[in-house]
């Protein structure tokens, strides 16, 4: 095992679990690029509505005198410029994991840097993006062969792990927050019912589900008298969606099958999907639609509930490698409204309504991490080190700050199959 931090929070490191968290970069190439950083960093804040504290009590960064503004406490800042400098993004997520830097308002701090970036990346810089940045491995790309693996390798942990920060329904996607006085269980039934109305589901539909997840929406359109065929990668969810399913008294209605959606074939009346278009590549957004189109009845409907960008953003950065994917989601890609839309028509499919609910999510991500939070030893018991409840928190709250600034958006999509 290895220390990293010389002040709070005190990080022990496992090398062989996180080699890239326990090592700094100390080449000279380094040095170098955390002297430039430095530069960078200095402006970057100075322009922005945060503080950063060092380590020597001073305090820099547009907001330096206001209280309550997001504020980062930099405890190495050595180590988190090398970082920086030599790995970008990925390099400021592992400093958090090593507990280099902190924040008590982590989606305030990710959303005041989310809201500057376009103002404080130069033009030129931009365009150079993909000549200086890390590029997705191939074997992270969501191709038929991969797909199986990348779920694994998120949905799979463990259902447990799930259950802790969840609510009773296992919905993991953004619930519906027109009421903010709603809980997680009222929200997330209002999102599915607002899916299933809009796909018109009711007795004798029949139904395709694209992504099963725990089993919710495919138990809701049972009990609405449909007939459900759900496909998922995901073992582990399919299995406690067949047994939730069961339990209440659906089998008949729900099967659950251990597909890609690239095999499927069949005929529907409504194609409904939640937040798994974002697994399925940029690359293969042409064949999803045209897969869902083939598979709908004449005037049938799909209705995708999928995370979103700006489409210059999605152009910026398709062909990147983040932390979110060295880390959370391996060969996942955020679409913009326009690509989709590109896609779908192509495909024969009509866009007939949308709704944006960004800020549904970051409500539900908030909720999600602050009972993260309350669960250190549960996680613990499961096999879970504080590395791994650090990359979970920084991943919910840097993602609850991506929608806070606008710079992530998650929309209902609706389609009819035909004008």
């Amino acid at each position: 095992m290895t220390t990293l931090s010389a002040g709070p929070p005190r990080i022990i490191v496992d090398p062989e679990r996180w080699p890239d968290v326990a090592r700094v970069p100390l080449s000279i190439k380094a040095r170098t690029a955390a002297w430039a950083t430095w530069g960078i960093f200095r402006k970057t804040v100075g322009e922005l509505a945060v503080r950063v504290v060092l380590p020597d009590g001073s305090v820099m960064g547009g907001a330096r005198d206001e209280v309550g503004a997001p504020t980062m406490h930099l405890h190495r800042p050595e180590a988190f410029m090398r970082r920086v400098g030599s790995a970008g993004l990925i390099g400021f997520g592992e400093s958090y994991l090593a507990g280099e830097w902190d924040s008590e308002d982590l989606a305030g701090l990710i959303a005041a840097f989310a809201t500057g970036i376009d103002a404080l990346v130069p033009a030129p810089l931009k365009r150079m993006r993909s000549f200086y940045l890390a590029t997705q491995p191939r074997a992270d790309r969501p191709t038929p062969e991969n797909s199986r693996s990348n779920v694994a390798r998120h949905y799979d942990l463990s259902n447990e792990m799930f259950a802790l920060f969840l609510d009773s329904t296992m919905t993991y996607s953004s619930a519906l927050f027109d009421n903010p006085s709603d809980d997680l269980v009222t929200a997330q039934h209002k999102k599915i019912d607002r899916m299933l109305d809009e796909a018109k589901v009711g007795p004798g539909s029949a139904v395709l589900e694209i992504g099963t997840g725990w089993g919710e929406l495919a138990l809701r359109a049972a009990a609405r008298g449909a007939k459900v065929h759900s496909v998922t990668l995901s073992e582990e969810q399919q299995s406690l969606a067949r047994n939730k399913i069961a339990d209440a008294g659906y089998a008949d209605n729900v099967d659950i099958e251990l597909a890609d959606y690239r095999t499927l074939t069949g005929t529907y009346d409504a194609v409904v999907s939640v937040e798994m278009i974002e697994a399925v590549g940029l690359d293969f957004l042409d064949e999803y639609f045209s897969i869902i189109n083939n598979v709908l009845a004449p005037g049938g409907v799909a209705v995708i509930q999928g995370i979103t960008m700006p489409h210059h953003r999605a152009l910026e950065t398709k062909d990147g490698y983040t932390w979110i994917h060295k880390y959370v989601f391996p060969g996942g890609a955020l679409p913009s409204s326009e690509m989709l839309a590109a896609s779908a028509t192509q495909a024969g499919l009509t866009p007939i309504n949308n709704l944006s609910m960004g800020l549904s999510y970051a409500e539900t991500l908030s909720r999600w991490a602050d009972q993260f939070s309350c669960v250190p030893n549960e996680l613990e018991a499961l096999g879970f080190d504080e590395v791994f409840r650090r990359m979970w928190s920084f991943y919910l709250r840097y993602s609850e700050g991506g929608f806070r600034a606008g710079y992530l958006d998650v929309q209902q999509l609706t389609y009819r199959k035909g004008a």
